[in-house]
Formats: structure tokens, sequence, C-alpha cells
């Protein structure tokens, strides 16, 4: 069966060719300084643009973030509130929360949060919620915030690869939210610990961006990326003035659209601080982050500065970070503004020599000595909760050192690894597909390689949740054309996960990275062949290959030795 799509992107031609910009690369090695002094882990970071010797003025919020307390939550909600999370769940009920069995904060809001993969419905085992504390007329304020986020960590039995995530961005000098964890019960249900997150707000503006948090409805413009949305669509504007508008979004558009390359680079260094945004994808790749925006156009923020119009990336969604340790950091990411800035050979050279200055960001070491500091806070809460729990969290954190003891060795390895180059294709001829690595939206499928039906096979299979949301992906660097992507699989007891209309498709099938596909196969079957033909527009980009089934039961396995891709033109 076959599926189709086209891998679009900006500066279709006009490069000049390939031998030229080698000989400008070797010419434009220049060192590239990190774009703010480094903040010490547990210190509030330097703000973008904020002189040497100043120091951010402690707020109430750091009791939370800095000092690590971990309060109890209760959510208190009459029955018409539960009711409206039940039919309305993205839509704000009112609440009073209590915190510790004293404070109590009135006119609080409550509503129900998550994507593909986290999204739990009010009555099933711990949904995630956003907490507003002035969303009906309330006058509190809950450590200094006004907004703040429980997520349910579905995703990270660990609890800390988002705290890992923002303290590293923020050591860095990068905007990122801050993280923490209280324990939770709603409604009289006492749902466990959830990690706290401070909100992408006028506080958080204020925070990074001083010169603007006077009067941040006037300032400058903070997007919200959406579910797979890149930069070439209107992103919901949550903070700034006029949220009709988007003029700054367009101009960093047509900056990466601009179709003189020469051009394109003078027009993308006004909108965008080049330095900044590449320590901003260095991280990310970095962090293994292929849920966030370089590798998924998922899980970011961006924020226009009023004063000079320039673009800052800001990190969401790091509960999967780390979980491979050997992906690649030299990749050509696939998101459009990440794609087209590494093609300029000057700003290539520059990203690598990041992934050495940032290399000390992720000593193992230093990383599991903080990571032993939270757990050593986080186990009593998680005892008192569930003894289990407790106990368990301890083989979690080992783990997790492990990951980061791994991911070092490797992104060692990796600093002075050659640059990758584009599949060859011999005429007529297949590429077969090797080295594939797991990607889960749900906290419960299993994936892994076995036998099925004495065929060599990787396996996708639906968990107890019901949600099945997951993947084998391999990133392949291809020249401009077209092709076909083909495999062979044998689904038994498929059925789809009936999704809303952002979802790429439904059952078992294989598709291009953000690419829909319509193919679906269900049910249960022999092994059989499918296929996906797409088209690469750029010079060169790096494809995401996709084998996924999207499923509330069931399950899929891909024979190993059938994967290959053809060139089709």
């Amino acid at each position: 069966m076959n599926d189709h799509g086209r891998v679009a992107g900006a500066g279709r031609g006009g490069t000049g060719g390939r031998a030229r910009w080698a000989a400008v690369l070797a010419l434009l090695c220049a060192w590239w300084p990190l774009p703010a002094q480094q903040a010490k882990p547990g210190q509030a970071p330097p703000k973008p643009g904020q002189a040497k010797e100043e120091t951010p003025a402690a707020d109430p919020s750091d009791e939370l973030f800095t000092k690590g307390l971990i309060p109890k939550l209760e959510i208190l909600l009459e029955p018409e509130a539960i009711e409206s999370l039940r039919n309305t769940p993205r839509e704000y009920a009112p609440c009073t929360i209590r915190e510790n069995g004293k404070v109590v904060y009135e006119g609080v809001g409550i509503k129900l949060k998550g994507a593909a993969g986290s999204f739990r419905e009010f009555d099933d085992w711990k949904p995630g919620f956003t907490v507003n504390l002035d969303k009906f007329d309330g006058k509190d304020e809950f450590h200094g915030l006004k907004k703040f986020h429980l997520n349910t960590a579905v995703q990270d039995d660990s609890f800390l690869h988002e705290w890992i995530g923002s303290e590293v961005f923020r050591a860095a000098g990068l905007p990122a939210t801050r993280v923490s964890h209280a324990r939770v019960t709603v409604a009289g249900r006492d749902l466990g610990v959830y990690v706290l997150k401070e909100s992408f707000d006028k506080r958080f503006v204020k925070r990074w961006f001083p010169a603007d948090g006077e009067d941040p409805e006037n300032g400058g413009n903070l997007y919200d990326g959406g579910f797979c949305q890149d930069i070439d669509v209107d992103l919901e504007k949550d903070v700034g003035k006029d949220r009709q508008r988007r003029d700054d979004l367009h101009e960093l558009l047509a900056a990466c659209r601009e179709p003189d390359v020469m051009k394109r680079w003078q027009r993308i260094a006004e909108e965008v601080n080049v330095d900044e945004f590449l320590t901003f994808m260095a991280l990310e790749m970095m962090l293994a982050h292929w849920d966030g925006y370089c590798v998924n156009k998922n899980n970011y923020r961006m924020y226009f500065e009023p004063n000079n119009g320039k673009a800052h990336f800001i990190p969401h969604g790091m509960d999967q970070i780390l979980n491979d340790s050997s992906a690649s950091v030299l990749d050509h990411p696939s998101a459009l503004l990440a794609s087209v800035v590494l093609r300029n050979p000057e700003w290539r050279a520059a990203y690598r020599k990041k992934i050495g200055e940032l290399l000390p960001l992720f000593s193992a070491k230093k990383l599991e000595k903080q990571v032993d500091e939270v757990r050593d806070r986080l186990k009593p809460v998680m005892t008192a909760w569930n003894k289990s729990a407790g106990r368990a969290l301890d083989d979690r954190v080992k783990s997790l050192g492990d990951q980061l003891e791994a991911r070092e060795r490797d992104l060692k390895e990796q600093k002075s690894a050659p640059e990758p180059k584009p599949l060859v294709f011999a005429e007529g001829k297949a590429v077969k597909l090797v080295k594939w690595r797991a990607a889960s939206e749900c906290e419960d499928a299993q994936l892994d390689e076995r036998e099925v039906d004495t065929q060599p096979s990787l396996v996708i299979k639906c968990g107890r949740s019901k949600v099945c949301v997951a993947s084998w992906r391999k990133s392949v660097l291809l020249p401009r054309g077209k092709y076909k992507f083909h495999g062979m699989v044998k689904v038994d007891s498929v059925i789809p996960l009936e999704e809303g209309g952002d979802a790429p498709g439904k059952g078992c099938g294989l598709r291009v990275g953000v690419m829909g596909r319509e193919f679906a196969l269900t049910g249960s079957t022999g092994f059989r062949a499918i296929d996906y033909e797409f088209e690469v527009v750029e010079e060169i980009s790096d494809v995401d290959l996709i084998a996924e089934l999207r499923c509330s039961r069931g399950q899929a396995a891909f024979r190993v030795d059938s994967f290959k891709l053809t060139r089709t033109e």
C-alpha cells in the first residue's frame, strides 16, 4: 500500500554549489562566544543582554525552585466544577487550593492539560493540570506565581528529566521555565507526586527580559509553538499587544524563504540572535530532545523583543530527553529555521564549536550530584504517598545516572566526528535502512526488537492504558529528489486510536517527519508490504523516517530487513 508526502522547506536552490561553500567554510571557522555568562546550577540565570555585574533579584518563587520546597496541594472542587472539567476539560473551572493544610487560595481556575500520549480525562488516573491563581478574581500569589502547571510525568518515571533540561538551558544563560515538584490531591483523590512547572506568562517574560517587564502587554510578543507546528503557521500569541497581528513572525518566515542566499543570511541575522539560537539548537540536540523544535517542530515558545524585534527560542516539554544516549548532534534538523541556519557554512562551523563549548554542562559527575540532591528531598514525599514508589525512585535515579554517563561519553565522541554525508543511491537500487531508534509519546507502549514468525522485527505493542502513540525512527540526509520509503509489517488486533484533526494518521503505517499519511493498516494481517512516497525540495535535507503505531489496542511488527529507501527520480 502507498502513501505520499512532500518534504518542504526554504531556500529552494540558488546556493551557489557545494564546492563554493566548502571554500567559504574553510575561511569562516572563527571563534563564536557563548551568548551569555553561565550561571551555576541552582542559581538564578543571567538574562539575555544583562550586564555581567548585575545579579537578578530574588523573588518569592525561589522557595520552590531554588530552596526545594515540595508543597502538598489539595485542589477542592464543587460538583459543578467537576462536571465542567469532565465535559469541557480545556476550559477553566473554579476551585480552591489548600497548601499544606493551612494556606488557602480562593478564586483559582484549573483546567486539564496534555497533548498526544500524555492527556488524561478528569476521571482517569493522574490527569495533568494548569492552575491560574487569578482566573476567577483570585487575589493571591502562589510563592510569587500567578500561573503554574502540574505535569503528570507519565512519560518520565524518574520525575527529573524536565528538571535536568531546565537546569542545563538556564546554566547556559538561555530562557527556560523552572521546575520543582508537588504532592497533589484533587477532589479527594490522592494522585501522588507531580512535576510543578512555572508558566510561560507575563512574569516569565519580566524575569528574562526586564526591559519589557514593566508593561509586557506593550512589550514583545510571546508565541506558543503548539503541537508539531513550525514557524510557517500563525502561532498562538500568549503575551503581546494586538493578539491578531503576527508581523514579527511573518518577517522571520520571509527571511527563511529569501531566495537570494546571501540576502537570506543577512535577513535572518536581523530577525534572530543567531549565536543564541545556535546554543539553543546545540542544547536540544545534546539533550536528545527528539520532541523539541529542531527535530520534531514541537514543544517550544518564541519571544520577540520589542526594542530590536529579534526572536528568542525557549524549550518546553523536556520529559523525554536523554532517552537515546547515541542521538546524533550532527544530523541536519528538519525544523525550518534550524535547517536554514545550518546551511550557512559559517554558522554550521560555529554550531560544531558550540558542541565542545557546552560539553562541561553535560558532566555526568556534576549532574548526578545535583540529581541526588533533588532525589533526597523528593523521596520522603514519594514514600509518604506510596512506599513502593519511594523505593523505586532509587532505581530510576540510578538508571538516569547511567543515561547521563552514556550521553556524556557519546557527546565527546561526536564532538570530533566528521560531517555527515547524504545517502548515495546507485541507479535503480534501494538503500537498506538500519539502526532505528525507539520513540514513544505514551507511558506504557512496549517497543523492542525480537523475532516474529521467525523474522527479526521491530515491535510496538499497546499497553494497558489503551493509548499507544509510538514509533521506530531513523534520520537520513537526502539530496533533492523524489523517494519511496518501503517496509513490511504484520499487525495483530490493531484498533486505531481516535485522535483529533492534528493527528498525522491512524493505525499502523509509514510516514516522514511531520507529514501526514492517509493509509492506515488495522485489524490483523500477515507480513505485507507498505510504502510512503515523498519529495525533498531542498538541495539537501535531514529527513526523519517513521514506522509508527497509533492505536488503542494491538501490536505491529516491522521486519528489520525490509526497511529500504529508493530514489524514484
